[in-house]
């Protein structure tokens, strides 16, 4: 199956992949600068950024939060396997590179339901001699197929701590998709003092242009739910927040200066841990 690019040439694509509708991971891939895409996705990527210009920075401001939250959870929480759903296209350093430039034993397995992803797993395996890092091609909502997974690759280990990171990836599940159900079927697996961090986008800050944004998305047959704070509090009940609690992602932690309009980032983020 091939996509056509901007110039009119044929783009090839690895077996399973439906070049005909979008897909998150690869419209973050081109919005980062990279070329895992097709023309549907940056067509989308395109029309979202025309509602939201900001979206590139947004999207990188991501990618900081997961290296900050990985160096958290490792060198101040004790954390030393990661269980990453929606990981999406590899973008160095990715989270077991962070995580084991701190604490090369640290383990991290990757879940994420693209076949270009799976294309470059390969990337994601490449783990320090004293860790590992594992990827499973599976969806999030089928949390017990991700379960038996895990069990059956002996990355992880469920009787020990995990960190679950769900970054830029709820969104993905409809209300009708039950996604905090789907999430406490991963988190009730989990023993105590493992970790859940959570980023998502929001209507909080700018209603009109995240609507116009979700429109050009599901216009083109992706689904893209933003959720208000008191929404993605709920993926947190029973869980204990860790400071500064659920603030927008550039809020959580900075290093450095803090950020002179944290909200230019519609996107909530938190790390929880569990009682």
């Amino acid at each position: 199956m091939s996509g056509i690019d901007a110039g009119g040439r044929a783009e090839s694509a690895p077996s399973g992949v439906d070049t005909s509708v979008p897909h998150s991971a690869r419209i973050y891939d081109w919005w980062l600068g990279g070329k895992d895409n097709f023309a549907v996705d940056r067509a989308t990527g395109a029309a979202m950024l025309e509602a939201i210009p900001t979206l590139r920075m947004m999207a990188a401001e991501n990618r900081r939060f997961v290296h900050r939250m990985a160096r958290y959870l490792v060198t101040q929480a004790g954390v030393r396997q990661f269980l990453d759903v929606g990981t999406g296209i590899p973008t160095r350093p990715n989270l077991h590179e962070v995580a084991q430039a701190v604490a090369p034993e640290t383990r991290v397995v990757y879940v994420d339901n693209d076949p270009i992803v799976l294309a470059h797993a390969r990337a994601l395996m490449i783990s320090h001699p004293e860790g590992r890092s594992e990827y499973i091609h599976a969806d999030l909502r089928h949390p017990e197929r991700i379960l038996a997974e895990v069990a059956r690759g002996g990355t992880l280990d469920l009787d020990r701590p995990v960190a679950l990171t769900l970054i830029a990836i709820l969104m993905l599940l409809g209300d009708a998709d039950d996604p905090v159900g789907r999430i406490r079927v991963l988190t009730d697996a989990l023993p105590s003092g493992s970790y859940l961090a959570i980023t998502h986008p929001t209507p909080d800050f700018n209603p009109e242009a995240v609507a116009s944004a979700v429109a050009a998305a599901t216009g083109n047959g992706m689904t893209l739910v933003p959720r208000t704070r008191a929404e993605v509090a709920r993926f947190f009940e029973g869980w204990d927040l860790v400071e500064p609690g659920i603030v927008p992602v550039p809020a959580w932690r900075p290093e450095g200066d803090p950020p002179a309009d944290p909200e230019a980032v519609y996107y909530w983020s938190g790390v929880a841990r569990k009682r």
